[in-house]
């Protein structure tokens, strides 16, 4: 039987392809030299999380077997492929001046891309500001071939009042299977009115949430490539309920100073691979949230911003779940955090699986930072018993310069502590060299290699008997 496809060739299973994202050694900066893997070190860490990484290393992927091989013998090549339906914008009334509301054409050509058949390619043509109030580009599609084309700029309306039966959302997404999202256009969420009528900058306003400005939801096999998003309203890209998701070279931008604008958000979704972007925003530059399981985040340069966070977890008193999560060759540049887990007291559930590994930090105030008593309001918040629990987490070839003292501070919970901590080839100094120190409270940690800076020895002993 003839085959070849990606299907077929990738068709092991889903437990082989979570586990595959562990495989690659550590690769560095610096070609010329080798930093030793981890995997040596795993029966210092949490049994559990010690036998899911060492079944890796036994992994291979599936091969054909002979008969599959002979099966090929013969084949015919496989025909070329039908030309797409191309639906063009203009073609239905958008005019894309920067003045005219082309939401009404848009509406109706995405109705038709989505009814047609076989490859359709819905093309936002260059050179051209569209400008858009709130709205849904829905499915399911009858194309299992559908590909958006952002050559041009699409620009949000100002006025506020458009927003008001958004739930939330300018530019949505919604129940697509095999959808394609690339170009070298600009989405604008025009978000300067929104910021400033945000109680976090008029403190004397009542606070009030902001629409995203672009957002994947309940989309299967997804590719979001090559486009820049900026100024949102609030987030700027969220992945919700989404699985099997590919996002790469994006620029996500948006003023340091602006509020809660995360530059990518995900929530609720399982294997999605983030790849070669910039993102420089107001918050967090990738925060990853409840429900997001398999997540890779691989060539990422992060700031201004608070850093990538896994968090926050556990607000009023809700049970959240986070496992799986790799943050590989990241840069951060005078951002207010490096790699951030948060959890709010008094929460349940369990951030667990995580490697935050080959990391550059320039001049961030908190470069590693666990924080189980996160708190983000006026009020202090009360102390709470229950505590999200935070476990097997590897930080390995992290090196850079800190601008304040305290480079690693893990702020754990005394009756759930952080448990499985490994801090591996880690160099963090202040400015000019200066010595930077390290804060590790209620923790279970062990290392390898040189890190500094390092929590007392003696604590050291007593952790790394109690994960023994």
């Amino acid at each position: 039987m003839c085959s070849g496809s990606y299907t077929d060739i990738h068709s092991y299973s889903s437990e082989e392809n979570t586990l595959n994202s562990y495989l690659d050694e550590a690769s560095t900066y610096d070609n010329n030299h080798v930093y030793p893997t981890f995997f040596g070190y795993i029966d210092d860490l949490d049994s559990e999380f010690a036998s899911k990484v060492s079944s890796l290393i036994e992994y291979k992927l599936p091969k054909k077997s002979d008969s599959e091989e002979l099966d090929q013998v013969g084949c015919p090549e496989p025909s070329p492929s039908p030309s797409p339906v191309v639906v063009n914008v203009e073609d239905y009334g958008a005019k894309g001046d920067g003045i005219t509301n082309d939401t009404e054409a848009f509406d109706e050509a995405w109705n038709e891309a989505c009814a047609s058949e076989g490859p359709v390619l819905f093309v936002i043509p260059e050179n051209k500001t569209y400008l858009l109030t709130p709205i849904r580009f829905t499915g399911p599609c009858r194309s299992d071939d559908l590909t958006v084309q952002i050559a041009g700029t699409i620009e949000a309306s100002d006025n506020r009042s458009d927003y008001q039966n958004s739930r939330g959302r300018w530019l949505l997404f919604e129940n697509i299977e095999n959808l394609i999202v690339e170009g070298d256009g600009t989405i604008d969420g025009k978000g300067e009115i929104w910021w400033k009528n945000s109680c976090k900058i008029n403190k004397t306003l009542p606070c009030k949430s902001a629409p995203t400005a672009l957002t994947f939801y309940k989309c299967t096999n997804l590719r979001v490539r090559n486009i820049r998003i900026k100024n949102a309203q609030q987030m700027h890209l969220i992945f919700q309920k989404c699985v099997n998701v590919q996002a790469m070279n994006l620029m996500v931008t948006a003023p340091g100073k602006s509020p809660n604008t995360d530059g990518i958000h995900i929530t609720n979704t399982q294997n999605i691979q983030i790849m070669n972007s910039i993102i420089q925003t107001g918050d967090d530059c990738i925060s990853i949230v409840d429900g997001a399981k398999n997540v890779q985040a691989t060539d990422i340069t992060c700031g201004p911003g608070h850093g990538i966070s896994i968090g926050s977890l556990g607000a009023d008193k809700s049970e959240d779940h986070v496992s799986d999560v790799k943050v590989d060759r990241a840069k951060f540049i005078g951002s207010t955090n490096g790699v951030r887990i948060k959890t709010w007291q008094g929460g349940l559930g369990s951030a667990t699986n995580i490697i935050f590994q080959n990391i550059l930090m320039d001049n961030v105030t908190n470069p590693i930072i666990i924080n189980q008593n996160y708190c983000d309001q006026d009020s202090p918040c009360k102390h709470q018993g229950s505590a999200v629990q935070i476990s097997n987490v590897v930080y390995k070839n992290i090196k850079g310069t800190s601008a304040s003292k305290v480079a690693i501070n893990f702020d754990c919970s005394k009756k759930y502590p952080c448990k499985g901590i490994l801090l591996q080839d880690i160099h963090l100094v202040g400015e000019k060299d200066k010595k930077v120190n390290a804060t590790c409270n209620n923790v279970r940690w062990t290392k390898r290699g040189i890190v500094i800076p390092s929590c007392q020895d003696e604590k050291l002993v007593i952790d790394t008997a109690l994960i023994a």
